[in-house]
């Protein structure tokens, strides 16, 4: 059991793991349990730098935004319900899905660390809410995973958006921009004197297996 000291220690390393992603200080005190003022003072001494703006809501956004907002909400909700299956607490879990959302996705980044907390709240009714307002269910096509309407079922790929992104990418220059072709790393030296050597092995090998299924084959 955690004392008092170690779970004050972890509230602040949380408040400020949500502050270099860009919280806003309501959300901080959501997840860390620090009081407004509190979090003010010791994240944000200039308080020019003070996230603000209008709260997200999502149950409302979500079904009326555009196709790569969709399935970058998609993307971060998918990894934060990962880490929360491995028994992550739900804070942690979704500073460190919203981590590797920002690490994978190509920037500008469309889900802001806020959008991406409603996101999870309205997902599992936790923080702000006791309703479940969404569900993650996996497309019987593609087999991703993509938000929807809580209790929905995917019967077809007909609201999935990583289908629709494959569908519009030989067209779409802005689907292209978000999800560009990676090309493929140059190998090394040490990587190529091993596929030659690979390849002649392979050769030999060959060659010997040759000889003797025709020496064997010779009255």
């Amino acid at each position: 059991m955690q004392s008092r000291v170690d779970r004050q220690l972890r509230a602040l390393a949380l408040a400020k793991a949500c502050a270099a992603c860009g919280a806003r200080v309501r959300t901080i005190g959501h997840l860390t349990g620090l009081p407004p003022r509190e979090a003010l003072r010791l994240l944000f001494p200039d308080r020019m730098a003070v996230p603000r703006g209008r709260s997200p809501d999502s149950p409302e956004w979500y079904h009326g935004a555009n196709l790569l907002h969709r399935a970058e909400a998609s993307i971060v909700v998918a990894l934060y319900r990962r880490l929360r299956d491995a028994d992550f607490p739900a804070g942690e879990a979704l500073v460190g899905a919203y981590r590797h959302y920002v690490g994978i996705c190509q920037p500008p980044h469309r889900i802001s660390f806020d959008r991406a907390f409603d996101l999870a709240a309205h997902t599992d009714g936790l923080w702000l809410t006791d309703t479940r307002s969404f569900s993650l269910v996996t497309c019987p096509t593609c087999h991703s995973e993509f938000l929807a309407a809580f209790g929905s079922v995917a019967r077809s790929n007909d609201h999935c958006p990583f289908c629709k992104l494959v569908q519009r990418y030989g067209t779409d220059p802005r689907v292209q921009g978000a999800f560009p072709v990676q090309p493929l790393a140059a190998p090394s030296a040490e990587q190529l004197g091993m596929l030659i050597l690979l390849q002649r092995s392979f050769g030999s090998s060959t060659g010997q297996a040759g000889t003797s299924s025709a020496s064997e084959s010779q009255p």
